[in-house]
């Protein structure tokens, strides 16, 4: 009998290609991105943040008294109490707004009596606690660097409302920015099989806890490549700095075989949906910010890009823009990131626990073989 290989049409570089789990949370078609079988436009345009949470996490939209009930739930688990806003304060803040974030997420587990309990009630607790206070988290991070005190929400206004109004040192917020907020909060809920939903699904596959697997996922999404890239969009447009410079600084990267943040995706080859939405936000919030030529510069990059590689921009170059309009601090928009798809990464963890195996791939073997030790006087 032939021996079987079992590096046969093994890939490498990111898994390119493998399919890793069976999911029913989001799929991607073509240039069209599903939340259990809803488009990423259809929510977009009509749902809310809260009713997306509840749709990742039921595999249903809520009636209206069963859409109440969650975000009741989800508000009133928003703010922090006094002691944990003590602990807070201690965690130092000259560290990436998501390295301290991680740090909290961490600490939340200790303040939380269902921790250790991995039953399908306890994480459904702790999910509605990790995904109300995961705003509150970053917002509390802004001021404690600035030595102020934490803004506290408000439970009878929406998360996206209390993101802004912490965010804005509790200053009613513009309507405009909140529904802006609200949808960009949908728009990166959740995203099928990315890294920090696989990390999130790895963690959870061994039987951790869930706070372990948020940790993962936070992890995960502070780098540059993945939640990262909308924070290096706007660094990117800043180095560049006028209209002028714009289409040479393309030319120049792709003559260097630099990598153009925010644009080119692994799955989409004919567009991110998120961003074509993101891209008429854009548009509109930089002009009324008066920095429209951020907008324009951005646009030349996407068509120069387009024409020259065929590649198109994902979800981080217009939400870096949107971001920056509102008055958002730069470091904190991979954060904002977290404060969203932790709603997603949540519904992983759910699916992953019901129908588990540990994860345990395999490399190909690329190093020597047949080495024989020898006494360190003989080497």
């Amino acid at each position: 009998m032939a021996e079987v290989n079992i590096y046969e049409g093994a890939l490498d570089k990111g898994l390119e290609g493998v399919v890793a789990c069976t999911t029913k949370v989001s799929f991607i078609v073509g240039d069209s991105l599903n939340f259990r079988g809803y488009t990423i436009d259809d929510l977009a345009a009509n749902s809310t943040f809260e009713e997306v949470t509840y749709l990742l996490w039921n595999d249903k939209l809520p009636n209206a008294q069963e859409l109440a009930a969650f975000s009741t739930q989800l508000r009133n688990e928003m703010a922090l109490s006094p002691d944990f806003i003590k602990v807070l304060k201690a965690i130092p803040t000259n560290v990436h707004p998501m390295g301290w974030l991680r740090t909290a997420v961490s600490l939340m587990a200790h303040w939380d009596s269902d921790a250790n309990d991995n039953g399908a009630e306890a994480n459904l607790r702790k999910s509605v606690r990790l995904t109300a206070k995961m705003g509150t988290l970053l917002c509390a991070f802004d001021a404690i660097r600035k030595g102020k005190e934490p803004v506290a929400p408000k439970a009878d206004k929406s998360m996206a409302w209390n993101m802004m109004y912490m965010l804005g040192g509790g200053a009613e917020p513009k309507a405009e920015h909140v529904k802006v907020m609200d949808t960009c909060l949908i728009l990166h809920a959740d995203h099928e099989l990315n890294c920090s939903a696989f990390a999130t699904r790895v963690t959870a596959s061994s039987l951790s806890d869930l706070h372990s697997a948020i940790v993962s996922a936070i992890g995960a999404l502070k780098g540059p490549l993945h939640g990262g890239a909308n924070e290096q969009v706007i660094l990117m447009l800043q180095k560049i700095g006028t209209m002028e410079k714009a289409q040479q600084f393309v030319k120049d990267a792709l003559a260097a075989k630099e990598k153009v943040m925010g644009i080119g995706h692994r799955v989409y080859k004919n567009g991110d949906p998120r961003a074509r939405i993101l891209r008429g936000m854009s548009d509109k919030l930089t002009k009324d910010a008066g920095i429209h030529h951020m907008y324009e510069m951005s646009t030349l990059i996407d068509d120069t890009m387009f024409n020259e590689k065929g590649l198109m921009p994902n979800v981080d170059f217009y939400s870096a823009t949107v971001y920056f309009s509102m008055g958002i601090p730069t470091d904190l928009f991979t954060p904002i990131f977290a404060a969203s798809r932790i709603s997603g990464w949540c519904a992983h963890a759910f699916e992953q626990y019901a129908n588990n195996r540990i994860y345990r791939p395999r490399g190909k073997w690329a190093g020597k073989e047949g080495l024989k030790w020898t006494p360190a006087n003989q080497r």
